[in-house]
């Protein structure tokens, strides 16, 4: 058995994953990843991705550079122009970013859920009563993102964006022995709203959440970091039109995107749970477009 797989066998059981990625001293141990990552020397540097590598299934041949200048530059590594093409479609909506399917579907009455059987409510998620209301009943789907994934996320149609809304949490896992384990936890962990309208007039809303290791979120129309640190306002009046495809930002690390979109939309017949998606295919298809 090589070290690989030694490691992904042990990671594998639950109670030992939960403990070695929840019971530990998590917003300091982000806080010190974030410090780290940054450090721009070559055997640091060098170290640090070789370690990854070991733990994951970190593949770089998409990346644009083939130096990076630290650990936090190999996070959040563009791609080769061209790898990642939106759907032209006018009628779809595509993935925002690469990620595993987690849980999707309706929104029931403002009740979704972050994994069989385990729901949360979209007053707690997104904070706001009149926000909840555009929601109530449309559809929600769940993006996971791995540490080895491409982190950068992109707009999903032509859209509007209207505000982002900044809520201090924790920074908790979120992989899916946590979300079987943490009541709300996307309600629990840092995260940012973002609330668009489509040129159809119909709202969108993207919801970045972070985790352990990756409690920041940069977005460039605000041309700033969001993250534990920020303070003052945390809402951002924004007015920026953006195309399908656009970059929005990226996160530092692996984490997670819940898209809630309005109740007429279709999923795509690609969504299926655990299937692994990228950015710039289909996730919905409006039928009045």
């Amino acid at each position: 058995m090589t070290v690989k797989s030694l490691i992904a066998s042990l990671t594998q059981q639950e109670d030992l994953n939960f403990l070695l990625t929840n019971r530990i001293p998590r917003a300091a141990l982000t806080r010190f990843m974030g410090w780290f990552s940054k450090i721009e020397n070559p055997l640091v540097r060098d170290v640090s991705i070789g370690c990854w590598r070991l733990f994951s299934d970190l593949d770089l041949s998409e990346a644009k550079k083939t130096h990076f200048k630290s650990l936090h530059d190999c996070f959040t590594r563009e791609l080769r122009p061209g790898l990642r093409p939106a759907d032209p479609d006018p009628s779809i909506v595509v993935s925002p970013s690469d990620g595993i399917i987690g849980a999707f579907g309706t929104v029931r009455d403002g009740e979704l859920f972050q994994i069989k059987g385990a729901s949360y409510s979209l007053i707690d998620l997104l904070g706001d009563p009149a926000l909840v209301e555009t929601h109530r009943n449309g559809r929600f789907l769940t993006l996971r993102l791995t540490s080895s994934m491409y982190h950068r996320f992109h707009a999903p149609h032509d859209c509007h964006i209207a505000q982002v809304t900044l809520i201090h949490g924790d920074t908790w896992n979120v992989n899916p022995i946590a979300l079987k384990r943490i009541e709300r936890l996307f309600c629990k962990n840092e995260r940012a709203v973002i609330r668009t309208h489509l040129t159809s007039g119909d709202a969108l809303t993207l919801v970045p959440v972070a985790a352990i290791l990756v409690a920041s979120i940069r977005l460039h129309f605000l041309d700033m970091v969001l993250n534990s640190g920020t303070r003052g306002p945390l809402v951002f009046p924004c007015d920026v039109d953006v195309r399908k495809g656009d970059e929005l930002g990226w996160f530092e690390h692996g984490s997670t995107i819940i898209v809630l979109a309005p109740a007429h939309f279709e999923f795509c017949d690609n969504v299926s749970e655990w299937a692994r998606i990228r950015a710039g295919q289909p996730l919905f298809r409006n039928p009045s477009a």
